[in-house]
C-alpha cells in the first residue's frame, strides 16, 4: 500500500470512497493541496533567491579559506627572526605552532631537552606529517607516551644522538629553525627563535634525519 498521494491520487480516491468522513477528508485534502500549490507559487522567487544565496555562501566560504591560507603563509614566509622574553610563554607557543603547521610532509626536530610537552605540540600538525626527534638519552618523554601518541597522530619516531648542542626545527628539509631555548622552556627566559635561509645548512642537518 502506498504511504502518500499525489493530487491526481486523492481527486480518483475521493470518487471511490462513500460516506460523509470520507468525503470530508479528501475535500480537506484537496484544499491542502491547492494552498501548498498557491504558496509555492507565490513564494518561489523567494526559495530560488534563497538557493543563490546559499551557493554564494559556500562560495565566498571557500574563497575566504584560501585567503587566510595565503595569509598564513605570507605571515611565515615573512617571519626571519623574533626574540621572546621572560614571561611570553604563548607567544613563543603560539609560533613555535604556526611553524609546526607549515608542514606537508615532514618534521625534524633536534632538542637535547625534551619531554611530553612536545607531544602537545605537535597534535597541531597536518595530518600523516612524519615527525622525527633527535635528542638525548636522557629525555623525558618514554616509549608508552610515543604509542599513545602514534595510535592518534602517527607517524612519531625518536633517536637518540650527541652531536648537537642548540634546538633546531627543520620542516619538508626546506625551512630550517633555530630556537634559542628548548622547546620545554618556551617563553620561561629571554631566547630567540630565527629562520636560516642557507639552503647548505638545511641539506647538512636534515641528513641527521
Amino acid at each position: 500500500m502506498p504511504y502518500v498521494f499525489t493530487e491526481q491520487g486523492i481527486a480518483m480516491l475521493s470518487a471511490l470512497l462513500k460516506g460523509d468522513i470520507a468525503i470530508n477528508v479528501s475535500i480537506n485534502i484537496m484544499k491542502a493541496f491547492i494552498e501548498m500549490r498557491k504558496f509555492i507559487l507565490h513564494n518561489g522567487q523567494i526559495f530560488q533567491e534563497i538557493n543563490i544565496i546559499n551557493g554564494k555562501l559556500i562560495e565566498y566560504d571557500e574563497k575566504f579559506e584560501k585567503v587566510f591560507d595565503e595569509l598564513q603563509k605570507n605571515k611565515q614566509e615573512q617571519f626571519t627572526q623574533k626574540i621572546f622574553f621572560d614571561g611570553q610563554i604563548y607567544d613563543s607557543y603560539s609560533l613555535i605552532i604556526d611553524i609546526i603547521k607549515t608542514a606537508k610532509n615532514k618534521i625534524l626536530i633536534i632538542d637535547n631537552y625534551i619531554d611530553d610537552s612536545i607531544l602537545k605540540m605537535l597534535s597541531k600538525k597536518n595530518k600523516e606529517v612524519e615527525v622525527v626527534i633527535l635528542t638525548s638519552q636522557n629525555c623525558n618523554l618514554n616509549k608508552l607516551d610515543i604509542q599513545k601518541f602514534n595510535k592518534q597522530y602517527p607517524t612519531l619516531k625518536i633517536s637518540y644522538t650527541n652531536k648537537f648542542h642548540d634546538r633546531f626545527i627543520v620542516i619538508d628539509n626546506k625551512e630550517l629553525y633555530h630556537c634559542g631555548a628548548s622547546l620545554k622552556d618556551l617563553g620561561k627566559k629571554c631566547f630567540a627563535i630565527s629562520k636560516i635561509e642557507d639552503i647548505e645548512y638545511i641539506e647538512k642537518i636534515s641528513k641527521f634525519s
